[in-house]
């Protein structure tokens, strides 16, 4: 089941295809819409101000509310938008963000209006996905969720402690990064292999390394490993019942690139926002010479919160390509 995201942040719409879904899954609009609500804009003073319905519109792939097992191509209007607010972007680019890498990928024909197809917008079809996959993944049993890790540097925060510690950037005229650690549950023992593009922690790499603002991945204990030794690092083999299982999950359920049986778990790290209103440096990408930037518009000061569903979306889709599916 493979997907390809379409569109720009201020563009008509945004949109996805899902190529080789499997026929006869009914496509629970109620729980599509409450994931995408999970991940919407303009809810709260934590995230951008922009506001969007997010509605999604079913072009093909549904019949009578099942999958017809043709691609399933749904797209979102954007309908809140401020163009304006972006001009110097397209001379000034800002540090830290895609602006200059993908000038000079797409020849300076890239739509650079909130970012374009780099924005953080485009994770609305990925959710829109990754609801799908999540559908189909529940008739085999394996289920994805996912939690706020740490966020500026606090470790498991409260919702008041996440609250506190982005409003207070936000006040600063700045922004702050965190991680997310991800669960999927149900994964039977023996998918996947170590061989390069067959390897369970490489196949959910790449599906989480789409995800705008991911700097980094960890699976089980991740780095933690480095301060064990083999003894406390080991997962000890025992038995649940008839189940075959260890007593603890350092490994993150996969070893050797194959999946052991247990969760597998993974935490990613996102990059504090880019887009901030403090004053910046960056350089004229048309006088070629030093210049000042302090970004306008609307932006979170932190894409955590919103990126925990977003996180289950691309660990979903990752999971269905572990599974064959």
């Amino acid at each position: 089941m493979r997907y390809t995201i379409f569109g720009e942040s201020h563009g008509p719409a945004i949109g996805v295809t899902l190529e080789g879904v499997p026929a006869g899954i009914w496509l629970d609009m109620d729980f599509i819409r409450g994931e995408l609500k999970r991940r919407a804009p303009g809810q709260n003073a934590t995230s951008t101000a922009r506001r969007e319905a997010d509605e999604p519109e079913i072009l093909s792939g549904v019949f009578e509310g099942y999958t017809t097992g043709t691609p399933l191509c749904a797209i979102i209007r954007n309908t809140d938008t401020r163009s304006k607010d972006y001009t110097k972007l397209k001379d000034l680019p800002r540090p830290g963000h895609a602006d200059y890498a993908g000038q000079v990928r797409y020849g300076g024909y890239n739509d650079y209006r909130g970012g374009g197809h780099f924005s953080g917008r485009l994770t609305a079809p990925l959710v829109f996905a990754g609801a799908v996959a999540k559908l189909v993944l529940q008739t085999k049993g394996v289920s994805v969720s996912a939690r706020v890790s740490n966020l500026a540097g606090i470790a498991n925060p409260t919702p008041e402690q996440a609250q506190e510690a982005i409003l207070a950037a936000k006040q600063e005229g700045d922004s702050v990064g965190g991680c997310v650690r991800c669960t999927v549950e149900g994964m039977p023992a023996g998918q996947g292999a170590p061989d390069f593009g067959c390897n369970v922690e490489g196949i959910f790499a790449q599906y989480l390394f789409a995800v705008p603002a991911v700097k980094g991945i960890a699976f089980g204990a991740g780095f933690g490993l480095a301060a064990m030794r083999g003894s406390e690092a080991n997962d000890s083999f025992c038995m649940e019942g008839e189940k075959i299982a260890t007593a603890t999950n350092h490994a993150g359920g996969v070893n050797g690139g194959i999946t052991n049986g247990m969760p597998v778990e993974f935490e990613v790290v996102f990059r504090p926002t880019p887009s901030i209103s403090k004053k910046q440096q960056t350089v004229s990408l048309s006088r070629r010479e030093e210049a000042e930037l302090v970004v306008e518009g609307r932006h979170d000061p932190c894409v955590v919160l919103r990126g925990v569903p977003v996180v289950e979306s691309a660990a979903a889709l990752a999971a269905c390509e572990v599974l064959g599916i």
